[in-house]
């Protein structure tokens, strides 16, 4: 069945054009992905089709009774409104029938009698008939995905992460025919990212979108539309199909140009030969040798360099942790950590928000110090540190003011020099762009420009935090390229799984408490090690409840549940939930405010009386839930 249908779109501005004559389609079920270089009208195309801008020419159809949800690059929301108000707003009428039947419920336990048992009944009625039950579940799930808690909150006061993450959320909740998704994974951790992968890999979900996650998209597309030098070109296979068939294009391209530049020759020879007066048939051939001219000027003009750095020398003393201990009050972040680093070390972290990622990171290049334990690092070594928290930038300066103060010149292995002006056009800043003032830069742009600034002063042991966010996949395949050339120590925390294995060989993952596991193979390797520990645990857990099950039925007598029990389990559940999102913003608030010793107190104070009182509810909530399923 064919939902949308698109022909002959084109868009301009001015003289600049972003692309022209687009036809394509989508049917039920496809997955589309969108694959093209920065300023090419990515997200101009997705806007136009969310109906949020208009094209210069062309046509949309959209089948009727289709409903599009639409995830923007940088959502635009209202932000003097709460989240409540936000997610009220959506889809208004829903969610009053269930505000109504929530009061009903409070009314009922607080003062039961037969007219507030009336009026809940009635409320369970409209829910019925509104299919609301399976709204609020999906918004109780969906909120709790994306670590989205106080929802009585400003919109105006959440990070760009945030709301960005919001803004996905409330896409999915309302289960359109159509979602239309502008980097869904930008700010997702790693589980965030694969419940979306299996969410949005159901057979009935039809998906447009752009993303820079190859892994994602390589899980979730079954077709691939590529627009260069202003045309389209479609692709019926994922990711990996889509490198193979560019190739082959490429391949035939050039062979093409070849043929054409030689026949041009030949042709330019006859020209030159031939007397002033025409004839027809001569008039055709000079008709002809202007195409084929065409065809022999329209190859790429390509630069490949090898960035092959000449970096600091690297002692045989590297780096040595010796019983390193870590904590702000009672958090431990490590304990009595060893590990003497070799060279070509390239190591990847893992583990959650809150664990001391950054604060290890920290430790290692001495902006926090340790508690315990030696950090002795070689007289040799140079840190490149490329942090989450970017680097701030005087608005009037220009780009390649910012490279040149950073270091003038790069040198190669080869003893050649690479000027800051050649290294920032190989990281996609043109020469026109490099005399742009920064404050015209999008946040994307401005973080590669931090990152070219730490690579530029060839350090040997380079740390980067998170350098895959707002980088598209041309900038990532730089990077990657210059990176696997990279002689030095390495170590990376992404939540980019195909950046990491290709990469990083070792992992240090935190698990919390302190306990940090050293685990020798690729990300990849490790979540699959981890799901099927998963599997086995969830299947000893299932046999032990219902060996405690059938105890229970055995040994006890069934004892009915009552109203005021199965309206605490469900406040219960609620609690839960948001002790459970109050603990991810404590442990994310640890991670961003690592190097200040006395705000870590405070946060680990608050963060030890949540999980106090997360394991008490947890426990009667347990309890009860027994009861239940015996009742």
């Amino acid at each position: 069945m064919n939902y949308l249908s698109v022909e002959n779109l084109s868009v301009n501005f001015g003289e600049k054009v972003l692309f022209e004559d687009l036809t394509f389609g989508l049917s039920k079920g496809d997955k589309v992905a969108l694959i093209a270089n920065n300023g090419v009208g990515k997200s101009t195309l997705l806007k136009i089709l969310a109906g949020k801008d208009i094209p210069n020419s062309g046509t949309i159809e959209v089948r009727n009774g289709i409903k599009i949800g639409f995830l923007a690059q940088a959502p635009d929301f209202n932000e003097d409104i709460t989240i409540n108000e936000l997610i009220g707003s959506f889809n208004p009428t829903l969610i009053e029938v269930i505000r109504e039947y929530e009061k009903a419920a409070d009314e009922q336990a607080a003062n039961f009698s037969p007219a507030t048992k009336k009026t809940f009944v009635e409320a369970m009625h409209v829910m019925d008939a509104s299919k609301a039950w399976d709204y609020e579940r999906r918004l109780k799930q969906i909120l709790t995905k994306f670590n989205i808690t106080g929802l009585d909150q400003k919109v105006g006061e959440l990070s760009g992460g945030q709301k960005k993450r919001l803004a996905l959320g409330m896409a999915l909740l309302d289960s359109p025919d159509i979602l239309l998704l502008d980097e869904p994974t930008n700010h997702l951790d790693l589980d965030m990212i694969e419940w979306l992968e299996g969410y949005l890999s159901q057979s009935h979900i039809t998906i447009f979108m752009v993303t820079h996650d190859r892994y994602f998209l390589d899980r979730i597309c079954n077709h691939i539309i590529e627009m260069e030098d202003r045309k389209i070109y479609h692709h019926d296979g994922n990711y990996e199909y889509f490198l193979e068939k560019r190739e082959e294009r490429e391949i035939a391209m050039k062979t093409e140009i070849s043929k054409a530049q030689k026949l041009m020759k030949k042709e330019l020879e006859w020209l030159r030969r031939q007397p002033k007066a025409r004839t027809t048939k001569s008039k055709a051939r000079i008709d002809a040798y202007y195409e084929i001219e065409k065809v022999a000027r329209s190859g790429k003009k390509e630069r490949r360099i090898k960035l092959d750095v000449k970096m600091s020398r690297l002692g045989g003393k590297i780096l040595e942790l010796k019983k390193v201990s870590k904590s702000y009050g009672d958090l431990k972040i490590l304990t009595e950590f060893d590990y003497t680093f070799k060279r070509g070390d390239r190591i990847g972290i893992l583990g959650n928000n809150g664990v001391g990622k950054s604060t290890f990171l920290n430790i290692i290049t001495g902006l926090v110090p340790a508690d315990s334990g030696q950090v002795i690092p070689g007289d040799t070594i140079v840190y490149g540190y490329y942090t989450q928290n970017g680097l701030e930038f005087k608005p009037d300066r220009r780009v390649i003011d910012i490279m040149t103060d950073a270091a003038e010149v790069i040198t190669l292995s080869n003893g050649n020099q690479m000027t800051a002006s050649q290294f920032l056009e190989f990281f996609m800043f043109p020469h026109k762009m490099q005399r742009t003032l920064v404050e015209k830069l999008s946040g994307g742009e401005k973080r590669r420009l931090y990152l070219l600034t730490i690579l530029i002063k060839n350090p040997n042991f380079l740390i980067l935090d998170e350098p895959t966010n707002d980088l598209d996949l041309l900038v990532l395949n730089k990077l990657e390229e210059f990176l696997i050339n990279y002689p030095g120590c390495l170590m990376l925390v992404s939540h980019d799984r195909y950046f990491l294995d290709k990469l990083a060989d070792h992992l240090f993952v935190f698990k919390g408490d302190g306990e940090i596991l050293d685990y020798y193979d690729t990300c990849s390797s490790y979540r699959q090690s981890m799901i099927e520990a998963g599997k086995l645990e969830r299947t000893q857990t299932s046999s032990k409840n219902r060996e405690k099950k059938k105890s229970a039925t055995r040994d006890k007598p069934t004892k009915r549940v009552t109203y005021k029990e199965k309206y605490e389990h469900e406040q219960l559940e609620k609690q839960i939930e948001l002790l459970e999102e109050e603990k991810k913003i404590l442990e994310k608030d640890m991670e961003l405010h690592a190097i200040d010793a006395e705000k870590m107190l405070e946060l680990s104070d608050r963060y030890n009386i949540v999980n106090s009182d997360l394991d008490k509810k947890t426990d009667r909530w347990l309890e009860l839930s027994e009861k239940i399923e015996q009742s």
